[in-house]
């Protein structure tokens, strides 16, 4: 049998072709092995438009657990990082809604009126009651209560790549599934899809915080009411949050896996390594009063990170040589040794001055990352067989 995604141009399997396959018969994915919470969801629409773009598939069980789907052909390497990035984004917007608001946004996707959305369930599950339906979706929004599902033709992702971005979405209480879903085509011209669960699936579950109606949780690093900030203040992080928003705009990485941060609204962004629980990670800073920009390895106290962090230290020859421009060997204010290397560029106001941080930022960002990630791993693979 021929692999149809690996045709090229002629038959080829899309996107839209997995989406269409999934709408029509979500019983190909492997729901129970992932959460039998939620067994026998109903498909309610394609392409639903949220803030953070357009949910490929949108599926609801009849006791009002969501279920996200995610298509993507592997072709790009880049795309591994990215919708993973994608997929958490959507359930961290879907936990801002309510059972109304997904009911109005299913209407306008599929030009209909009333409770579009329970009628398709109740077409399924005829004794589902309508209010205890509507309540129950509205409670698992809030809670973030979802079951993400990244559905590929090749899917390869590693277990450490995918908890790199979980960190980031605490909130939300969801599980996170991988399935392969290649199709062949059979001598007769039909087609044989064959779903896979792959073995290094990630199950999550998050620590959930109730608040009561008519009261929010605000992000980190979210700013409280602006009259009761110091402008001066305020006015720092915004231009802070606009270098790191230029930087990263302009920032190629060769290693697909590698999470990228948001732009945050302070003088350091952190790019995590893959060790236990985000231990270990690479701290990139802009010094303003000493017109100065760096980047060195991080690691949370007593943690597997920074384990790996003095294991990584102590093969120095092997690290500076790898990394080589100007990486040096210090120590950080806890008296331990931390791999560092930096650039005095004048006045980061100045267009000049900017440019040539970002370009040697994002060279030795890249540089770090592509030597110093696998030896983090592979430090804390070598840890987890030494402990076994």
């Amino acid at each position: 049998m021929e692999p149809i995604s690996l045709v090229e141009r002629i038959g080829a399997v899309s996107e839209a072709d997995i989406q269409a396959l999934v709408h029509q018969f979500p019983e190909c994915l492997p729901i129970s092995e992932i959460d039998a919470t939620f067994e026998g969801p109903v498909p309610i629409c394609r392409e639903l438009y949220t803030p953070a773009g357009a949910i490929d598939n949108l599926m609801v069980t009849p006791s009002g657990l969501p279920v996200i789907v995610e298509c993507k052909l592997w072709r790009n390497p880049e795309g591994r990082r990215e919708v993973v990035g994608q997929i958490l984004d959507y359930a961290k917007e879907l936990s801002r809604w309510s059972s109304s608001d997904m009911q109005r946004e299913v209407n306008k996707r599929l030009g209909l009126q009333g409770n579009s959305l329970f009628a398709l369930v109740q077409k399924v599950s005829q004794d589902v009651d309508e209010v205890t339906f509507n309540d129950s979706l509205t409670r698992n929004l809030r809670n973030g209560r979802f079951l993400l599902l990244i559905v590929g033709d090749g899917i390869r992702e590693g277990v450490e790549a995918i908890t790199e971005y979980i960190q980031r979405y605490a909130g939300l209480h969801f599980s996170l599934g991988l399935v392969e879903l290649p199709i062949y085509r059979m001598p007769d011209g039909a087609r044989l899809v064959v779903p896979r669960l792959l073995a290094r699936t990630v199950n999550l579950t998050r620590e959930v915080v109730s608040l009561p109606d008519g009261y929010k949780l605000n992000e980190i690093g979210a700013e409280a009411d602006g009259a009761e900030i110091d402008p001066e203040r305020l006015a720092l992080g915004t231009a802070q949050q606009q270098f790191w928003k230029e930087f990263l705009t302009g920032l190629k990485l060769d290693d697909p896996e590698q999470p990228i941060p948001n732009p945050a609204r302070l003088g350091y962004l952190a790019f995590s390594l893959p060790a236990p629980g985000g231990s270990c990670w690479l701290t990139v800073y802009r010094d303003i009063r000493k017109s100065e920009v760096g980047i060195f390895l991080s690691a949370q106290r007593d943690t597997p990170g920074e384990a790996a962090m003095f294991a990584v230290v102590e093969n120095w020859q092997a690290v500076e040589t790898e990394l080589g421009g100007h990486v040096r060997r210090e120590q950080d204010r806890y008296h331990r040794p931390r791999i560092i290397d930096s650039l005095a560029t004048g006045p980061l106001e100045q267009a000049e001055a900017r440019s040539a941080a970002f370009e040697w930022l994002r060279e030795r960002v890249n540089a770090f990352i592509n030597v110093l990630r696998p030896m983090i791993r592979s430090a804390v693979a070598d840890a987890e067989t030494r402990g076994g």
